[in-house]
């Protein structure tokens, strides 16, 4: 499974979003790519960035993704999906899941972002990708994704949980089901 750990590796003129470079706002189209490649699809990055970059055609990716984009973008593709917006049924919704989308907002000091990872539910815990600026593989976030949350202040977080739509043993590549 070839995930993507860190978008900050990502070279700046390699898949640009809008502007600016993936490892700049990038968070958005590479969870999406991550669930994907859990659930067992490829995807094109340059594929998804122009899926993602024709939802807000005004911002044009150069603010990121907004947080609607990947519930969007799976339910159009014929995913089953929930929208979890209360913490504490994060965990229950993300176990039940074949992958996942987390959303949220993070402080250090006066500066506020927003990030995107992919996650999924493996003996053990939780394990998310991307998560970091310093992420080198998978991320262990423990068993609960709200203690995990808490732990770092992250709030107005938002839970897509993703079923897959098709049978194990009938997996096929994204662009043979479009």
């Amino acid at each position: 499974m070839d995930l993507i750990y860190n978008q900050k590796e990502i070279p700046e003129e390699q898949w640009r979003y809008g502007f600016r470079s993936s490892a700049a706002t990038g968070c958005g189209w590479i969870a999406t790519y991550n669930a994907l490649r859990i659930l067992g699809y490829r995807a094109k990055p340059e594929d998804l960035i122009r899926y993602y970059e024709r939802q807000l055609p005004l911002i044009h990716g150069n603010a990121g993704t907004s947080f609607w984009g990947p519930t969007v973008c799976f339910r159009q593709w014929g995913f089953p999906t929930k929208t979890v917006l209360d913490r504490r049924k994060f965990d229950a919704e993300a176990r039940n899941a074949d992958a996942c989308v987390l959303f949220y907002w993070w402080r250090r000091g006066f500066r506020v972002g927003r990030h995107f990872v992919a996650l999924e539910y493996r003996d053990g815990g939780f394990v998310g990708y991307n998560t970091y600026s310093n992420s080198s593989g998978p991320d262990h976030y423990g068993e609960s994704l709200e203690a995990f949350l808490d732990k770092r202040g992250y709030f107005g977080a938002v839970l897509l949980a993703i079923r897959d739509k098709r049978p194990e043993k009938n997996k096929l590549t994204l662009e043979e089901t479009q």
